[in-house]
């Protein structure tokens, strides 16, 4: 709804459906190996139905990001004691450009869209993670560290392939997720490949409405939702 209410419509049978556009909802992943969430970001909804979730993270949303313990950012670490090291949870902004974050139901990835200033298409961005699950306020996942960078040309390559191989060294994924998650990347090559959607949907044409508002990070952003629908 254009208020930016979570506002999911609701069918006769008393089921939940979708949220409207312009809802707000949360955007969150846990930590891994863990039951926390470490990462809320308030977002405003682009298109939810049977087929696509489509969220747009705009520039300056406040959100929660993990950090070290004593406030170091989590990339500076080096990747030996990255996952290792205690940590904990800071308020943030997102800074630059804003993001639009496109999940199909079920699916173990979303793609991301990212542009320069002045709305220069720069690359799609297939994240690997579990397959969303709905609640009343958002959607929740957890990353798998692997990431695919697709770009303008169609030309691909693999992100983050030694944070995926630490993570499974120092137990936050074993074998069998490490196999799975490997196995969905490779799925989302097959598609990037035949150039599927949602590559093929034109989406990095697509422009925020001027009148939606920046969403605001509830102050129970990590509740645990008392009530999970799919």
């Amino acid at each position: 709804m254009a208020d930016g209410g979570a506002v999911r419509r609701v069918k006769a049978d008393g089921s939940t459906a979708h949220w409207a556009p312009g809802s707000h909802i949360l955007w969150r992943y846990r930590e891994n190996a863990g039951e926390h969430f470490h990462i809320a970001r308030p977002v405003t909804v682009v298109r939810d139905d049977d087929e696509l979730l489509a969220v747009w993270l705009a520039p300056g949303t406040e959100c929660m990001r993990p950090v070290l313990a004593d406030g170091t950012p989590v990339h500076v670490e080096p990747l030996e004691s990255r996952y290792t090291k205690p940590r904990t949870v800071q308020l943030d902004r997102w800074f630059g450009t804003g993001v639009l974050k496109l999940a199909r139901p079920g699916e173990p990835w979303s793609v991301w869209l990212f542009w320069e200033p002045g709305w220069l298409f720069k690359n799609w961005y297939v994240n690997l993670e579990q397959p969303l699950t709905r609640w009343a306020g958002g959607v929740d996942s957890e990353d798998h560290f692997l990431d695919i960078s697709v770009h303008p040309d169609r030309t691909w390559g693999w992100r983050d392939e030694d944070e995926f191989a630490q993570a499974q060294r120092d137990g936050l994924m074993d074998a069998e997720l490490a196999a799975r998650v490997r196995k969905a990347g490779h799925s989302a090559v097959e598609v990037i490949r035949a150039w599927g959607p949602p590559f093929s949907d034109g989406w990095q044409h697509w422009r925020p409405d001027p009148s939606w508002a920046v969403p605001p990070l509830p102050e129970d952003w990590d509740r645990t939702p008392a009530q999970m629908a799919t």
